[in-house]
């Protein structure tokens, strides 16, 4: 029987292992994107002081922890490829996954936090904030450095990303499930749902760490044991010479050379934003838009459909991606994005179907985009490893310096959307003077009033998909990662990754 079990599990894929990895973060944190701020501001009662203070040390720490993580895990990979010590490619992915391993279940943890209110409001807000996004970023930055060290060819990429794109819809289930729980009055069954989540994002990272570990172990020995017959055989020869590593004032010396990457990090940071402004002010969008037009089963279709759909759209992308190259695909969806938030403006607020669509897909065609980004980020890998003749590629930092530019966009989404808020309608969603809230709700009912409220949102919803598709043409335009110039960096990487430092046989 445990012979038949083992069987079963050795015969999954490598791709679809690293694929499910995707699933144990994605249950939770789209129930986090959802629910935090609602949550502190509708049920812990959180003052605007202490969400502003809490949003702004989450923006320092949120920008500095993924460079931090990315320079500890990857500076010994800065050397060049004449460097004395030889990193094979299996000792580089072990170590990822001993990182997600560990890890893993910390992130899980850390997500529990948000649902039981131990402090006071102010204080468990950056607390949770700080600890949860630290282990999402050790997570996140060794996942997405697996796809440029697992595979170097754009079709495996490619593959790779799609069992993420499959995995990470299953785990948007949890969205669906999470709105048959959510109760601000009752918060109990909700926490349990969180509870249950946990647990499985907990047993799911450890099992597929280790099957994953399984597989290069082997890989990773072998290696050694042919570095120590190389030693040995090299004997009586002049040792080659060590090189001194590289300070981190170097490596951004290097980096602020690397063009494509700064066109890139620009463009990415206005992603960011826009897709976490989506998140956060979705529920939003549907009270004050859809709420008095459509049912409340609708309104749940589409707040779980946008969360879903993505993910699914992506599988179609990738394979767009396959045919076009990724460059194209993410330059047709910025288009699309400016079009449809250009037509939905002139029908204006008044046309609720396509209202209806424009919400819905607006998310849908945001995220996608954001899901086809890692793949341009591996090729950025490949280019620096190329410019920089590293030993070995430095994907995991390469990654965290993308977040550094571009994390802000997520702190950044919710204070100047709700400042935008304010400024169009006067609505301010932290007020909680008792009086103030008597003469809130008596306007609710004054229709010119709402009207404004009304007005104010859907301006809100569509000049920002307009602003951030404009200002990202303008970058992507100036990003020459693609066509010959990728395909001339990716056969110098993979020339350079079958060259070892002593051919056997010549000895």
């Amino acid at each position: 029987m445990a012979r038949r079990v083992w069987s079963c599990f050795s015969s999954i894929s490598t791709a679809v292992l690293y694929g499910s990895l995707s699933l144990f973060v994605s249950i939770l944190h789209n129930v986090f994107l959802l629910y935090y701020v609602d949550t502190f501001v509708s049920v812990y009662k959180i003052d605007k002081v202490s969400f502003w203070v809490g949003e702004t040390v989450f923006l320092i720490w949120n920008s500095l922890n993924d460079p931090l993580f990315g320079w500890i895990s990857d500076r010994s990979f800065l050397g060049s490829q004449h460097a004395g010590v030889r990193i094979s490619n299996p000792q580089v992915v072990l170590k990822r996954l001993q990182a997600l391993s560990r890890t893993g279940p910390l992130f899980a943890l850390s997500f529990l936090a948000f649902w039981v209110s131990w402090a006071r409001p102010g204080l468990q807000f950056l607390v949770c904030l700080c600890l949860y996004d630290g282990f999402l970023t050790v997570v996140d930055l060794n996942h997405n450095a697996l796809l440029a060290d697992l595979a170097v060819s754009a079709s495996e990429r490619t593959r790779l990303n799609f069992q993420c794109s499959l995995f990470s819809a299953l785990g948007s289930l949890s969205v669906f499930m999470s709105y048959s729980f959510w109760d601000k009055e009752d918060f109990f069954s909700f926490r349990m749902f969180c509870v249950a989540l946990a647990a499985l994002s907990i047993l799911g990272f450890s099992v597929a760490c280790w099957l994953l570990r399984q597989r290069f172990q082997g890989r990773a020995r072998r290696d050694e044991e042919e570095d120590s017959v190389l030693k040995e055989l090299c004997v009586g020869q002049a040792p080659l010479a060590q090189e001194k590593e590289l300070t981190l004032g170097q490596y951004l010396k290097q980096l602020s050379k690397h063009t494509n990457f700064l066109w890139f990090a620009s463009m990415n940071l206005v992603q960011v934003f826009h897709c976490h402004f989506n998140s956060n002010f979705f529920p939003l969008f549907l009270e004050h838009l859809l709420s008095d037009r459509i049912s409340a089963s609708t309104g749940s279709f589409l707040l779980g459909f946008s969360y879903i759909a993505p993910h699914l759209n992506n599988l179609y992308f990738l394979s767009l991606c396959g045919r076009y190259g990724v460059y194209t695909v993410v330059r047709w969806l910025f288009f699309l994005k400016l079009i449809l938030s250009v037509i939905m403006l002139l029908a204006g607020p008044d046309q609720i179907y396509l209202l209806c669509i424009f919400i819905a897909s607006n998310r849908v065609f945001t995220e996608g985009t954001c899901k086809l980004l890692n793949l341009v980020i591996s090729d950025l890998v490949d280019e620096d490893l190329v410019m920089n003749r590293r030993q070995q590629a430095a994907s995991a930092l390469l990654f965290g310096m993308v977040a550094l530019v571009t994390k802000p966009g997520q702190t950044f989404a919710p204070l100047i959307g709700t400042w935008l808020l304010c400024v169009y309608t006067g609505y301010d969603i932290f007020q909680r003077d008792p009086l103030q809230e008597v003469v809130r709700t008596q306007e609710l009912w004054n229709p010119a009033w709402f009207s404004t409220l009304r007005h104010g949102c859907f301006h809100l919803l569509v000049f920002i998909p307009i602003t951030c598709a404009f200002l990202q043409l303008l970058a992507w335009s100036q990003f020459s990662l693609h066509g010959k110039r990728l395909q001339s960096i990716k056969l110098q990487r993979q020339s350079a990754s079958q060259e070892l430092p002593i051919d056997v046989k010549d000895i």
